[in-house]
């Protein structure tokens, strides 16, 4: 462990292919991540990779499935106070060599959003899951010249009304998952 500044969690050290590789809680929502991605950028980091949880607003998508952002829809605060526009684009190259499924991800700020029609919305703008960070990370990377991707476990089916989350198990075993398909294409975009 190299820090806990403020509760998060952080480890650097030298990767299986002798390459430095951190990683970092970043808290919960835009505005936490925001100051971590802002200081890792500020202590060198210049490819980063997200890597948690979303629910799946729409059929088809199974627990514990990886899904990585094809493009992804800033409806929280931070991503619009950064400036990074609407629809926000991973790093192409790091992106395609997340080895998991492409969706429209959507970045709110409300984990339990009591507004009833707001998730239908983004449905009808394309969003395929939904979120907390993302927007803030490609907006602080593509206006800090950092190349960034998303890649996410579905942790919770939202579709159809009723919620229906992974279990512990299951979601250990998506997190490894994570980390691993993570680190694959760190190693494989940094050749």
């Amino acid at each position: 462990m190299f820090n806990h500044t403020r509760g998060l969690w952080g480890y650097t050290g030298t990767a299986a292919d002798g390459r430095p590789l951190s990683i970092q809680s970043t808290g919960m929502g835009g505005p936490s991540a925001a100051i971590v991605i802002e200081e890792l950028i500020d202590l060198g980091a210049r490819t980063l990779v997200r890597i948690g949880t979303c629910g799946a607003l729409v059929e088809g998508f199974g627990l514990g499935e990886l899904v990585r952002a094809r493009e992804v829809l800033a409806a929280d605060g931070a991503g619009a106070a950064l400036g990074g526009g609407e629809r926000l684009q991973p790093d192409r190259a790091l992106a395609a060599a997340l080895e998991a499924r492409p969706a429209t991800v959507v970045s709110t700020d409300l984990f339990y959003d009591a507004r009833e029609e707001i998730e239908s919305e983004w449905v009808s703008a394309g969003a395929e899951v939904i979120e907390m960070e993302a927007a803030t990370l490609l907006a602080i990377a593509g206006r800090r010249g950092a190349r960034a991707a998303v890649l996410l476990a579905v942790s919770d089916e939202l579709a159809g009304g009723e919620r229906k989350r992974i279990g512990r198990e299951e979601l250990e075993a998506a997190g490894v998952r994570l980390g691993e398909v993570a680190y694959a294409a760190l190693a494989a975009s940094s050749r």
